[in-house]
This record gives C-alpha cells, sequence and structure tokens, in this order.
C-alpha cells in the first residue's frame, strides 16, 4: 500500500460496477474510493468507543486536496481517541434545527403571549430580514459574523435593523434556554443610531385636522382618529376597544393589559369631549357589537383606518404625519399647556420616565412665557419713567 498523493490518486482507474478502494501506507484507516464514475472520494475508518466500526466521508478530490484530506483524518483520528464519534456527530449536526424551522416554532410557542400587532411585525422583520439571510443556517452553528453582515446589509433602514437584531436576540436567548446553543452571539453587538421622529400638528394643522373629521360625524374611522387624539391612544388599543372597558359615570376607560403595550392594566380619565364622541359612537353601533369599531365585513374589531386617513389628511392639507404622530401630537401640546412630564407620562402609559423625556424640550415654553411675562413688565416701567422724565 503505498502512501496516497494528488498523482497516486488520480492514476487509479475506475472499474466498471464497482468500488476500488486504496488505502494510505502512513495513516491507518485513511483511503480513497474511487467510484464508476471517476469520482474520487477520501475516507476514514475508524472504530468508536463501543468498537463499531465506522466510515465516514472526509471530501471529494478536486473540491479538496489530498494533503488536506489527510490532514482532516488526523484531525478526526484524534477526536476519536478521546472518546468522540465524528460520523455520529455529523449525522447529529445534520438533525440540528435550521434558522427558518426555529422561526415558526418561536412564532408558534411565543406569538400567543404577544399583542396580534407585534406578531404581525415579528412575522414581517422574518420574511422581509431574518430568514433571506439567516434562514439555512444552524441554529447552533450560527455565527456572529453572519449576524452582523445581515445587519448591515439594512444600515439605511437603522429602525427596521435594529428591531430585525433585537427579534433574533429574543430567538437565540430562548435557543440558549432550549439548550440548542451554549450563548447568544447577538448580546453586545452594536445598534445603528435612531432619529426619533418629532413629529405631530402643530394649532394650524391640528384645527384644519379636526375640521375635516367633523365633517363626517357617522364615520367610524374618523370617530376613531377623534379618540387617538383626544386620548393619545396607540391605534392597537382603540381599535380593539370592547365597550365594557369604558364606565362612562365616572369617566374612566380601562385598558385591560393585553392591549396595552407594557402588559399593564392602565386607567386612562376622558375628558367630556371625550365622552361625547364615544356617545356619538353608540349612534352609529348599529349591530350592538361589542367593539367600538367593528368591521363590517365580520364580527371582529375594525383592523385599520389607513384608508379614511389618507383621505383626511389630504383634505386638511397636512403632509409628512403617520396616524402614531397623534399620539404625539396629544402629547406635545399638552406639554406646552405646562401640564409635567409624570403626568403626561401616567396619561399615555408610559412606564419609564425616559420615553416621556423626548417632550421635555417643549416644556420650556411656559417658562419662557413667563420670562417674556417679567420682560414685558420691567419694559412698560422702563417706559412710564422716561414719560415722566420728558415732563420734567
Amino acid at each position: 500500500m503505498p502512501k496516497l498523493t494528488k498523482t497516486f490518486v488520480e492514476a487509479i482507474t475506475p472499474q466498471p460496477n464497482k468500488n476500488v478502494q486504496s488505502w494510505d501506507a502512513e495513516l491507518k484507516g485513511f483511503f480513497v474510493l474511487v467510484l464508476p464514475s471517476s469520482r474520487r472520494v477520501y475516507c476514514l475508518q475508524y472504530r468508536n468507543i463501543y468498537r463499531i466500526r465506522k466510515h465516514l466521508k472526509i471530501g471529494v478530490h478536486g473540491q479538496i486536496t489530498t494533503e488536506e484530506a489527510r490532514a482532516l483524518a488526523k484531525k478526526y483520528l484524534g477526536e476519536i481517541a478521546h472518546g468522540e464519534d465524528p460520523a455520529k456527530k455529523r449525522k447529529e449536526n445534520r438533525a440540528l434545527p435550521l434558522v427558518k424551522d426555529f422561526a415558526e416554532d418561536y412564532l408558534e410557542r411565543h406569538g400567543t403571549r404577544k399583542r396580534a400587532r407585534s406578531v404581525v411585525e415579528d412575522k414581517k422583520l422574518l420574511r422581509r430580514i431574518i430568514l433571506p439571510a439567516l434562514g439555512k443556517e444552524q441554529v447552533r452553528n450560527l455565527q456572529r459574523r453572519k449576524i452582523e453582515d445581515m445587519h448591515a446589509q439594512f444600515r439605511n433602514t437603522p429602525y427596521q435593523a435594529n428591531r430585525a437584531l433585537g427579534l433574533l436576540s429574543s430567538m437565540l436567548s430562548l435557543a440558549v434556554t432550549w439548550e440548542w446553543r451554549a450563548d447568544n452571539p447577538v448580546r453586545g453587538m452594536k445598534r445603528y443610531q435612531e432619529e426619533k421622529r418629532d413629529r405631530w400638528l402643530d394649532k394650524k394643522e391640528l384645527n384644519q385636522f379636526w375640521e375635516v373629521l367633523e365633517r363626517y360625524p357617522q364615520t367610524s374611522a374618523a370617530l376613531a382618529l377623534k379618540i387617538l387624539l383626544l386620548t393619545g391612544a396607540r391605534k392597537g388599543e382603540a381599535l380593539s376597544a370592547t365597550w365594557d372597558q369604558f364606565d362612562f359615570e365616572k369617566g374612566v376607560w380601562t385598558k385591560p393589559s393585553h392591549l396595552t403595550k407594557q402588559k399593564k392594566r392602565e386607567h386612562l380619565p376622558l375628558s367630556h369631549q371625550t365622552l361625547a364622541v364615544l356617545e356619538q359612537l353608540k349612534k352609529t353601533n348599529k349591530k350592538k357589537s361589542t367593539y367600538l369599531f367593528p368591521s363590517p365585513v365580520d364580527n371582529k374589531p375594525l383592523r385599520d383606518v389607513r384608508r379614511f386617513w389618507e383621505r383626511a389628511k389630504k383634505e386638511a392639507k397636512i403632509e409628512n404625519v403617520r396616524i402614531h404622530d397623534l399620539r404625539h401630537t396629544h402629547a406635545s401640546h399638552l406639554v406646552s399647556s405646562g401640564l409635567s412630564l409624570s403626568i403626561i407620562g401616567k396619561l399615555l402609559g408610559h412606564t419609564q420616565p425616559a420615553t416621556t423625556q423626548r417632550y421635555a424640550h417643549l416644556a420650556d415654553e411656559p417658562l419662557r412665557q413667563a420670562a417674556q411675562f417679567f420682560g414685558d413688565q420691567l419694559g412698560q416701567a422702563t417706559a412710564k419713567e422716561g414719560v415722566e422724565d420728558l415732563r420734567r
């Protein structure tokens, strides 16, 4: 038996209907298998700790060199000497779940614990960002470099890139809990800088928009937008609200925990204007639905008001504004009126003061007005003294 070399391996003549084995003279168990098709495969024969004979494919000649195959054979023999079984390990690795399978499992097991809107967003991130880049990767062998490449690919949409990274981190933390892998490679990865939107309706835009809504007193979408403006509620909270959440006598909306972002029950005091809109809604509820905004096609809540929203924006002649900016509008006008950030945070259901802090700069306006008031008083007094001096 000669030592296997490139020249020797390529000189072996294939046999019709028969595999030809040539063993290496130096490395025990290392051989090349020549198929009738002329394909040459490097292999390793060994016995595991139970003395069971195993064969392990190392690589195909042409895709791997003879010396590379020899080096891998030595590596595998070293593992075998330490009690490992490389053939069994490879088989187990093939059976490891892929990221695309893991994603389905994650949604099935944890989708019921999230808000419906969050599940929709998760599916969108998986479909558009995570699965195209990582779907065919094994969960256990997913490397940080691959994740960084995925993140970098969406650097021009930093918000989406960061949300995808956050979702993947949650999934891999679960994989660690399930012992599918030893660590979470997303942990510690730097996110892209996100510019928070500072868009809300000023007084003129707000009046124009409200005038448009007043033209549609029987349109549930218009009434929904009024509720969003008057309460600062999130769209999902309002559209999914049911009549039993409202106490008209006390003027309170009790939001159940499964509807709020913080997963906590919230009690929101309602203004007289909000109660008036709710009374209008009662008149439009012909089907006596349990929902404030029932869908016209089934016994479920209205899913969206985007079509009417676009029409209302056009009629009000306002641009570059989202439905969620109505919440910002509600908060910004309260802050500008002099209310404290802590009170506004409670009205909006913020659990962290830092969330409300984004409106802090608007709180300067009442202070500026007070300072201007003093300046005006001082200016008037100075002017009065000047007039008296002239009279003398």
